[in-house]
């Protein structure tokens, strides 16, 4: 059987911030509607990784393709590498003098240039899609925490991305708050939306995982399943995070 070709392919990817080299050659292929967590100690490079593909920073080296494009050849057009690859950070960064729906067809307007009526119907949809429709005209310091992240995921989705990066989207939340976003992240696996992820959510990345990534110093040193990388992980500063972080 003819594989076919991966959605997201980085290779020999570097990325240095002066002489700090964070990013050590990193060679990673993601499939369409797979859901991966990259995990790994803080430093490891993780976010660096996420916001390269997107171009939120600049490769040193190396090559990121994605749908079959260069994402660093000549006369790509970043914004649409935006659109199309959508990032949710660890803070919310919503606007707190817009509602969630001003937040969410904030850039369907700008980007898009949908009109008033057609960005709010695009935002209403998106917000249904994460459980909030009902909070349209709440202000962000009406919402939880959990909920803020929700109206931002429902903006990254409004755009109609092909891939969703979320870098540790449940960070900021109390633990309380958690469970509501990786819902969010569950109910997006199973309509088949393709992310990568970075959390040290390990419980949940056990339970809804495709393949889990462990970086350390810039380097992939294990990837496979999660029953292997939690079960059985074959490097010992694999065996020793995970052990770290599930017995605290």
């Amino acid at each position: 059987m003819q594989l076919s070709a991966p959605f997201l392919a980085i290779d020999g990817l570097r990325k240095s911030f002066g002489s700090v080299e964070v990013l050590k050659g990193i060679d990673l292929q993601v499939s369409r509607k797979e859901l991966l967590f990259l995990i790994g100690p803080s430093g490891s490079g993780k976010s660096t990784l996420l916001r390269c593909c997107n171009r939120l920073e600049e490769p040193s080296s190396g090559k990121i393709t994605f749908n079959g494009n260069d994402v660093c050849g000549p006369g790509v057009d970043v914004n649409q590498l935006r659109r199309q690859m959508g990032m949710v950070f660890q803070s919310f960064n919503l606007y707190p003098h817009l509602s969630a729906l001003g937040n969410v067809t904030l850039a369907l307007r700008r980007a898009l240039s949908q009109s008033k009526t057609q960005a709010d119907a695009n935002g209403r949809e998106a917000l249904d899609q994460v459980g909030l429709a009902h909070k349209a005209d709440a202000y962000p310091e009406e919402l939880s925490g959990g909920q803020q992240q929700r109206v931002a995921i429902a903006r990254a989705l409004s755009l109609s991305p092909e891939i969703l990066l979320m870098d540790e989207p449940t960070s900021a939340l109390d633990p309380e708050l958690v469970g509501s976003v990786l819902r969010v992240i569950e109910e997006l696996r199973k309509e088949g939306m393709t992310m990568l992820v970075v959390s040290h959510e390990l419980a949940f990345a056990r339970e809804a995982a495709d393949r889990v990534i462990f970086l350390d110093e810039g380097e992939i040193l294990e990837q496979g399943s999660p029953d292997v990388i939690f079960g059985s992980p074959a490097h010992p500063r694999t065996r020793a995070f995970v052990e770290r972080l599930t017995l605290r």
